[in-house]
């Protein structure tokens, strides 16, 4: 028998009182021990963005940040990602789900979390680029052989053309159709805003005239397309582009001579960030904006907001006369007076349909 068993055989308690001391000095300073970083526990963020970013943020933009704050920090990085609509993001960001940071279609989502408390007003408008992470311009794609002859948002106004649409009352990309219907025709009068304006109208009359379905986001339209319904879908080009990348695209894509090119802004929602991880959260917006980011970005059909960049994706479709939300006043002025003043009050009634 050895002797430290000989010791424990004579006084047991004394041993035991020991062990447990020694177990809880252990205990007590296991967190700042040295372990390896995989044994470590992963830090968590909470990510909401719009429809069609799914693939590009879970797949891509997402785990190469999380590999380089391990790197950098020895910490593993788990997300949880949530994706929709992006006025059903917002409201579901409004009722007080948990996300840190969202991705949104348009700023207009923006301004409706800063009226309802849940970011600060304007705090976007102080990252980067005012708060814009990438952009994809408005196009439109059609059956195979494009049998409607379908060039341009005027074609979309004739008889016997079936228009799917996603649904303004929660889809970001329906409310930059709208503005891309509009502002094809206004802008053919950049010197008479008054005929401008009625050129507009009459476009926003036609396309709508023909939208036979609509769908929660864009993605939902999309899949609504693609099971055989209507003959042309408006939607974003980064969602054609991701789906012909996979080979799965049975639709073919027309460029409108004009259309707007989409901007998406991001937030972070402070109220949900605890002091001790804002670090990770202002590392991981500040890494959206990284050429690393931007890259991976484009290489999955968005466009840069460094357009230098734009090149790395020879898929790329060229429009003549590309334009932007600010080139009408920007969204609060293109919310009261083209989506509330002319879309929701004079064509929706117009047409048969309830001003919603």
């Amino acid at each position: 028998m050895s002797a430290a068993r000989r010791a424990a055989a004579r006084d047991p308690v004394g041993w035991l009182a020991l062990f447990l001391f020694a177990s809880l000095a252990v205990y007590s300073v296991w967190p700042w021990l040295p372990l390896p970083a995989h044994a470590r526990r992963p830090r968590t963020v909470v990510f909401y963005g719009f429809s069609i970013l799914g693939e590009v943020m879970n797949k891509a933009v997402l785990p190469a940040f999380g590999e380089e704050w391990r790197r950098e920090h020895g910490e593993r990085v788990e997300f949880i990602t949530s994706f929709a609509g992006s006025g059903t993001i917002t409201n579901q960001l409004t009722l007080g789900v948990p996300g840190q940071v969202a991705l949104l279609s348009l700023e207009l989502d923006a301004t409706r979390l800063a009226a309802a408390g849940v970011v600060a007003e304007g705090s976007w408008r102080r990252l980067p680029f005012g708060g814009v992470v990438n952009r994809t311009p408005f196009v439109i794609l059609v059956r195979p052989g494009n049998p409607k002859g379908i060039h341009g948002f005027a074609d979309l106004t004739r008889p016997g053309v079936r228009i799917v649409h996603p649904d303004p009352l929660t889809s970001g990309g329906a409310n930059w159709a709208i503005l891309a219907e509009y502002g094809s025709a206004a802008r053919e009068h950049p010197e008479a805003a008054e005929q401008a304006a009625a050129a507009g109208y009459e476009r926003l009359r036609g396309v709508w005239g023909n939208v036979a379905v609509q769908a929660a986001s864009a993605q939902a339209a999309r899949t609504q397309f693609d099971n055989g319904f209507g003959d042309a879908l408006i939607t974003y080009e980064q969602e054609y582009l991701q789906s012909r990348a996979k080979g799965s695209s049975k639709v073919e894509i027309v460029y409108p001579p004009s259309t707007v090119m989409s901007e998406h802004t991001l937030v972070v929602i402070e109220r949900n960030v605890r002091a001790a991880d804002r670090p990770l959260i202002h590392a991981l917006v500040a890494f959206l904006w990284s050429e690393r980011a931007q890259r991976l970005f484009v290489a999955r059909g968005f466009r840069s907001v460094y357009p230098q960049l734009d090149g790395d994706n020879p898929r790329f479709g060229r429009i003549v006369d590309p334009f932007r939300v600010a080139d009408f006043g920007g969204w609060a002025r293109v919310k009261r007076d083209i989506v509330d003043g002319i879309w929701k009050a004079r064509v929706l009634p117009e047409i048969g349909h309830a001003a919603r």
